[in-house]
């Protein structure tokens, strides 16, 4: 059996576990979704309440009333499919719905003109006055979701604004041609004028949002990108810094010993013996570059993950020193605060992640905790990452720990045990900035596990 409220909090990890972006784009994609509803709620709401009321005049009955209502709610789809595939057509996923833009605007003239003709006595403007508001009020919302969604199928905004006024004359013209009052019809433009341009300006910044997004999302991929170009531009450049001089020493030295040789002098000899000495000395040279690659400082990773997750929205605290402890155990702890930055990034949505390094009698203990588990997560984590990283500190005697712990949040762990008197140099900074720029609000004291606050 489950823990209590976990049926309650299933659909929220569902929400949780996605990006940024899926979630701004669900919003969005719903939001135009929801002014169906709102369509036919304010719209087809006076149709509704003539017929339940009988409210009807003349001795056509019923009949016209639930026509309409069938129009609005079709209309109301039409303008739901449309609002979707013009979404996609912004987002670039499809083709422009050009045929459907038609059909909309057509569908819209076509809804509002029926309702003019067929709704009380004299269509609009007839005598029964509960029936004329009914029907003027259907009249003018039809054509302003009408036109606010046609506007939709636009990018140029002088055209979006000339789809609003045109809506807004055209419907003035057909509350003329179906009989309307004068003063009506002028209503009915302005409303619809007034109306229209509302739902235009809501979908249009709604369109810009999505897509300001969306550009930092591909910013942010960018960055990450040139990020990675950037160290293997390094590593390439230290390599060549390395290969380059002694290649071309090698190359000089084994042509003059050759041709030494062919000259059968014994200088020749000691000429392949100072290549053999450049070949080892390069080989070790680059042995310690690649060293240099492979291993990770503790205080740069620090700072590097508050970096990337302050980035990407999440807010992002590191406490605790990051100097004093040996060069290896600094090296896999970086590898772990690495590797779980990228966890953080990759699996789930968090918005807080909290990184702290306590250094306490005989072992150093490095926790990230965050609170974008993704769902269904349980156990400990078996990624290949992981692995690696239980790997890697096995071979310094130490232990890796990762898994949810509740309420969404993930923890992983990383304990490594230090040598005799390791740890008694690991003094906290005496400010609140931790090596490497890294800022923090707070830092314990190493072998006390007391936290201070500056």
């Amino acid at each position: 059996m489950g823990r209590p409220g976990e049926g309650i909090r299933g659909p929220g990890r569902w929400w949780r576990r996605k990006s940024t972006l899926a979630k701004v784009e669900a919003y969005t994609r719903w939001s135009f979704h929801f002014m169906m509803l709102v369509e036919f709620s304010v719209a087809g709401g006076p149709l509704l309440g003539q017929l339940v009321r009988g409210e009807r005049s003349g001795a056509a009955g019923p009949g016209p009333t639930v026509l309409l209502i069938l129009l609005v709610a079709g209309h109301c789809a039409l303008c739901g499919v449309f609002a979707s595939r013009s979404l996609d057509w912004h987002r670039g996923q499809r083709a422009r719905p050009t045929r459907l833009l038609w059909i909309l605007g057509t569908a819209t003239v076509a809804v509002a003109a029926t309702t003019a003709v067929f709704v009380g006595p004299g269509g609009l403007g007839g005598t029964d006055r509960n029936v004329d508001d009914a029907a003027f009020g259907t009249f003018a919302l039809v054509m302003a979701f009408g036109a606010g969604t046609f506007t939709l199928g636009m990018r140029n905004r002088r055209w979006v604004l000339a789809g609003v006024v045109g809506f807004a004359a055209g419907s003035g013209l057909v509350a003329l041609v179906c009989g309307a009052l004068g003063a009506v019809a002028l209503a009915a433009a302005v409303v619809v004028l007034f109306a229209a341009g509302f739902f235009t300006l809501t979908y249009v910044l709604s369109l810009w949002l999505l897509n300001v997004v969306h550009e930092l999302d591909e910013a942010r991929e960018t960055r990450t990108r040139l990020a990675v170009a950037e160290e293997r531009l390094r590593f390439g450049r230290d390599l060549h810094d390395v290969m380059g001089r002694n290649l071309a020493v090698i190359a000089l030295k084994s042509e003059l010993a050759v041709q030494l040789a062919q000259r059968e002098r014994p200088e020749a000899v000691a000429q392949m013996v100072e290549v053999q000495r450049l070949a080892h000395e390069t080989q070790r040279e680059v042995r310690e570059v690649v060293r240099g690659y492979r291993e990770a400082d503790l205080s740069s990773e620090l700072a590097g993950a508050k970096g990337v997750l302050t980035a990407a929205g999440i807010d992002c605290t590191v406490t605790g020193p990051a100097v004093g402890l040996p060069a290896q155990t600094q090296s896999a702890l970086g590898w772990v605060v690495r590797e779980a930055a990228t966890n953080v990034l990759r699996h789930g949505d968090p918005r807080w992640c909290a990184v702290e390094v306590r250094v306490l009698e005989e072992r150093a203990v490095l926790t990230v905790e965050n609170d974008g588990a993704p769902d269904g997560a349980a156990g400990p984590g078996r990624g290949s990452g992981l692995i690696g990283l239980r790997e890697r500190l096995a071979e310094i005697g130490g232990t890796l720990r990762a898994g949810p712990t509740g309420d969404g949040r993930f923890l992983l762990t990383a304990e490594v045990t230090l040598p005799s008197g390791a740890g008694a140099g690991a003094d906290p900074p005496d400010s609140d900035v931790l090596p490497g720029g890294v800022e923090s609000g707070r830092f314990r004291i190493a072998g006390t596990g007391s936290e201070v606050t500056p």
